[in-house]
């Protein structure tokens, strides 16, 4: 472990004048030196525009962008093309919202989500539903925090146009089980956009195994730098679909009057590119490819069965496949209020909703705490964790 945490410079500071103890991995990750490195050498050796200049720099820059494109797109099972650089997947998300939503849902067409969607995978649909008339439905998960396949099939068989759903949920850490949806999804005719965020970071992700028509994700919650992320989908729905924005470089031929678009991907990557940051995800990419898949090492399990011991306390989601999520409530006490006295013992968690506001409302709660782990998160931490948390408790009680 020591071997892996030496990676991570930001493990070596103090957060309040206490060892960190970083536990909100699942709103962004922390980032190796090899990520800074590959932006630091991209700033001081080959500073360039992509795409746009026959000088050597720009040929190496356009080269490495191009690179990082095919090794990302490797990394998930798919082909470069299929590839679309955004900000995050919030963006990736409205990317498949507005252009392809606009262009192919009319009125009382029906758009299936479930209620433990994040923000970013709702009020897109919200959006688009309004401009075109489509009729929004939701999947309920049950009390363990899951899904039920015949739910989901029931509401596939009144015509869905399209369901978007999350691979992992941020609150509750339940896995859906994608491929058997895709599936079930496709023999309907419904096509299936993912929210990849939280599965990306923790799951080896074959896109073409999985059978999605999109797949969004963001480039912080998986080691790499803020202000990226990245959209798959089909290249047979991108080539039918128009730009989500326009501008330079993702132009054939400009006139007066009227454009022609380029080809796939650049189509949908208008402006100069986030090389930087694009490059900084190749490299995080290239990271996890060499740790232990194993790496979670049952560490959720492990806090979750130390947490039941505390009276009050319940505990969002029992689900048989997890993220290394935890999240719960006290009882009488405020989330914020925990998350408040961690902080001044080194110790970093979420409160609040979590983005999740209809998830919050099924559950009942206004929001929750959240403690969530990452490889490079120790037995030695989760032990700190439950022992600060529970001083924390007789000092609220």
């Amino acid at each position: 472990m020591d071997e892996i945490r030496k990676h991570f410079p930001i493990l070596n500071i103090q957060n309040r004048g206490k060892k960190l103890v970083y536990l909100d991995n699942a709103a962004t990750s922390l980032t190796p030196n090899s990520v800074l490195d590959s932006i630091n050498e991209h700033y001081t050796t080959y500073r360039a525009s992509v795409h746009r200049s026959v000088f050597e720099l720009g040929e190496i820059v356009t080269n490495k962008y191009e690179e990082s494109r095919n090794n990302i797109a490797q990394y998930i099972g798919a082909k470069p093309n299929s590839i679309i650089f955004t900000k995050n997947a919030t963006e990736s998300l409205n990317l498949v919202a507005d252009a392809w939503g606009f262009e192919n849902l009319k009125k009382n067409d029906i758009i299936l989500l479930t209620n433990m969607e994040h923000h970013s995978n709702i009020i897109p649909w919200q959006v688009i539903a309004k401009k075109t008339g489509a009729i929004l439905r939701y999947i309920f998960f049950d009390k363990n925090g899951e899904l039920n396949l015949n739910e989901i099939e029931n509401e596939l068989k009144k015509g869905v146009k399209v369901l978007s759903v999350t691979h992992a949920s941020n609150v509750l850490g339940t896995i859906n089980p994608i491929k058997e949806i895709c599936a079930l999804a496709h023999q309907y005719n419904t096509l299936v956009c993912v929210d990849g965020c939280q599965s990306t970071p923790h799951l080896k992700i074959d896109v073409s195994d999985l059978d999605c028509d999109f797949f969004a994700f963001s480039g912080h919650k998986m080691l790499g730098p803020t202000g990226i992320g990245a959209l798959y989908a089909k290249e047979e729905i991108l080539n039918q679909m128009s730009p989500y924005q326009t501008g330079g470089g993702m132009i054939n031929d400009v006139g007066l009057y009227e454009s022609e678009w380029t080809e796939i991907p650049h189509k949908f990557e208008p402006g100069s590119p986030m090389t930087a940051q694009v490059i900084g995800l190749s490299s995080a990419v290239n990271f996890l490819k060499e740790i232990d898949w194993e790496s979670n090492h049952g560490i959720a399990e492990y806090v979750i069965n130390k947490l039941r011991e505390i009276n009050g306390i319940e505990i969002y989601g029992q689900p048989k496949e997890r993220t290394p999520i935890v999240s719960f409530n006290i009882q009488n006490i405020h989330s914020l209020d925990l998350a408040h006295l961690l902080d001044y013992e080194g110790i970093t968690i979420r409160s609040g909703h979590m983005c999740c506001k209809p998830l919050m409302d099924t559950l009942k709660i206004s929001g929750c705490a959240r403690a969530s782990f990452y490889f490079y998160n120790t037995f030695e931490e989760a032990d700190i964790f439950v022992e600060k948390l529970k001083k924390s408790i007789n000092i609220l009680l």
